[in-house]
């Protein structure tokens, strides 16, 4: 098994072709199962954000996984593969792994050094795990991303302002009203990750008087409670519109929250413009929308387009070099675990051996009493140990260097041994933050 990311962002495809892609969470175990379903597909973790689809996998051959993996997001999306292969960019084997840890690290964001990715990656692993669509690699891969992520963020200052896909549409919504936002009233739609995030932002930023609403009211009525704004109900959404300056739209609706004939209705009661924050993919504004006189619409290409607030070149260029050395490290693990069946291969054949000449030797000693056939069994496993110990040892240590890969090839060729290269992916750590 071999590693293999593909995906599309907002490097590689505008906002129409990523609601498209979008997976709700409540699709993603189906997801996943048709995914590890795939004749090349061993293991399989999907991440979906508001400017990312990409799909993690332990696969037995490139053009085979690649071929499964795009099927299945042209059927879930409806996109043609051939119109969807342009939007995709894909890693194999080692640019995975550094695509991975770039990405947990928020060198691969939208806004570079953003921390939220973090959770979504997480919660990503987590519901592979709840389907058991992560074996022995993704388990590794995701534990270890997750980690240098954190450790990126620790070392370095690369999130030291708090960079965020909110704060950077702020920054565009501060240049339509004037470059202040302080006291500026705001609307919040939606109360997941996003919203909730869009909240400590705007709050943190001086924004207020802050009102929430959410189809949900108990989430509404908590977020609220804990940054001290006001929920509203969902269906007084029209009303609430007209009295704010600022709408942060961040529901998971499929539909558009913000229909053209309810802003339009809302813009006709203003006197001054009305900028809407649509962080939501797919889109909360309808398309149809976007041209109403006094309506300010920054979705997530507009962001794109902006890239505003990146970190100092030092910044990225420290967690740059703390990704290739853990990535430099992820590869000396893998080439140490693609040599242990085989090791553990050596070491049956080993006993195997043991054991046929005990019995040949109890078959010609039956003088022998059951606690001379003990002895002489313990010798003969403590030799053979000792034997195998220090080449064993050794050719752990040699296969974790590069083209390491050739001594566990030599040893099965050497012993003649039969390892199946599913035993590769089989074992499961614990779920953690390594």
């Amino acid at each position: 098994m071999n590693l293999l990311s593909i995906g599309a962002s907002y490097r590689t495809a505008d906002v129409a072709v990523l609601e498209r892609l979008a997976i709700a969470e409540t699709a993603v175990p189906d997801l996943l199962q048709k995914l590890v379903a795939q004749p090349y597909v061993g293991e399989a973790v999907v991440l979906s954000t508001c400017n990312r689809v990409e799909v993690y996998a332990a696969v037995s051959g490139f053009h085979g996984g690649l071929s499964d993996i795009c099927n299945v997001l042209s059927e879930h999306s409806g996109i043609p593969a051939s119109e969807l292969a342009g939007h995709l960019y894909v890693h194999y084997g080692e640019a995975a792994v550094q695509h991975s840890f770039r990405v947990s690290s928020g060198l691969d964001s939208m806004v570079v050094g953003e921390a939220q990715i973090l959770g979504q990656l997480r919660d990503s692993y987590h519901a592979a795990t709840e389907v058991d669509s992560a074996g022995r690699l993704l388990h590794e891969l995701m534990q270890q991303a997750l980690r240098v992520g954190k450790r990126a963020h620790a070392e370095t200052g690369i999130d030291r302002a708090g960079q965020s896909v909110v704060t950077a549409a702020l920054d565009v919504a501060a240049d339509h009203l004037g470059g202040d936002l302080t006291g500026r009233s705001a609307l919040v739609i939606g109360a997941g990750a996003m919203g909730a995030l869009s909240v400590a932002t705007l709050t943190r930023t001086g924004v207020g008087p802050l009102r929430i609403t959410n189809r949900s009211v108990e989430r509404a009525d908590r977020l609220a409670e804990a940054y001290g704004a006001v929920a509203v109900p969902f269906e007084n959404l029209e009303s609430v519109l007209g009295e704010v300056d600022i709408v942060v739209s961040a529901t998971a609706s499929t539909e558009p929250v913000l229909t053209r004939d309810l802003l339009q209705k809302t813009l006709a009661r203003k006197d001054d413009k009305l900028v809407v924050l649509d962080l939501a993919v797919p889109r909360d504004v309808a398309p149809d929308a976007g041209d109403l006189p006094g309506l300010v619409v920054v979705d997530i290409d507009g962001l794109a387009a902006s890239r505003r607030a990146l970190p100092a070149a030092a910044e990225t260029a420290a967690v740059e070099q703390i990704v290739s050395s853990e990535v430099d490290n992820f590869l000396a693990w893998l080439r140490g675990a693609e040599i242990a069946p085989t090791v553990a291969a050596l070491r049956t054949r080993a006993e195997e051996v043991v054991s046929a000449e005990m019995r040949k030797l109890v078959a010609r000693r039956p003088d022998f009493t059951e606690e001379q056939r003990a002895d002489v069994s313990r010798t003969l496993h403590r030799v053979v140990q000792q034997l195998l110990h220090s080449p064993t040892v050794r050719v752990r240590q040699l296969a974790a260097e590069p083209g390491g890969d050739q001594y566990a090839a030599l040893l099965r060729e050497l012993f003649d041994l039969d390892v199946p290269l599913a035993t590769q992916a089989n074992a499961v750590p614990e779920i953690g933050g390594k």
